[in-house]
C-alpha cells in the first residue's frame, strides 16, 4: 500500500502486533538499563503482598515496545522508505502488567499528514492490550515521520 493510499484508511484499525511476553528477567533487565529499582518491579517477594500480588513491568518498558510492534504491523507500508519516531502526543497508563503477562499493541491511523520535500507524518494510536485483561496497559499517540525512499 502508498502512503497517498494510507490515507484512505484514517480511522480504521491498521493491524495488531503479535504477544510480546513479559517475564521477570525482562523486567530487571529494564530496571537496570534505566535505574529504576523499585521494588513493585524487581522484588517478588516484596511485591506478592502489594497491591497487584505480584512485580508488574515498569510503564516505560511496556512503552519501549511501541517501536517494534508497530514497525511490526507497519513495515509493509514503509518498506523502501526511512521511519523515525518523530514523538508522542498523548500517553496514559491505564492498567498495570503483572508479570507473566502478555502484551500486543492494537493500531489505529489516526491521520495521514503530506510535508515538504515528499515526507509524510502519520499520527497513529497504540493501545497495549493486556491478554485476558479488560483494560489495556497504556494508549499512545504516536508520530512518526516517513522519509522518501
Amino acid at each position: 500500500m502508498s502512503l497517498g493510499m494510507l490515507a484512505e484508511k484514517v480511522g480504521q484499525e491498521l493491524g495488531v502486533s503479535s504477544w510480546r511476553a513479559i517475564e521477570q528477567d525482562r523486567i530487571d533487565r529494564f530496571a537496570q538499563a534505566t535505574d529504576d529499582h523499585q521494588w513493585i518491579h524487581v522484588d517478588p517477594v516484596r511485591a506478592a503482598g502489594g497491591p497487584f500480588g505480584a512485580t508488574i513491568a515498569h510503564g516505560f518498558l511496556t512503552l519501549s515496545l511501541l517501536a517494534t510492534t508497530a514497525y511490526e504491523v507497519l513495515a509493509e507500508i514503509f518498506e523502501g522508505a526511512t521511519a523515525f519516531n518523530y514523538g508522542l502526543d498523548k500517553v496514559r497508563f491505564v492498567a498495570p502488567v503483572r508479570v507473566g503477562a502478555r502484551v500486543r499493541n492494537r493500531i489505529k491511523l489516526l491521520a495521514v499528514e503530506p510535508k515538504a520535500e515528499g515526507r509524510w507524518l502519520i499520527t497513529t494510536e497504540n493501545s497495549f492490550e493486556i491478554e485476558g485483561e479488560a483494560k489495556p496497559a497504556l494508549i499512545a499517540v504516536s508520530l512518526v515521520m516517513i522519509l522518501p525512499g
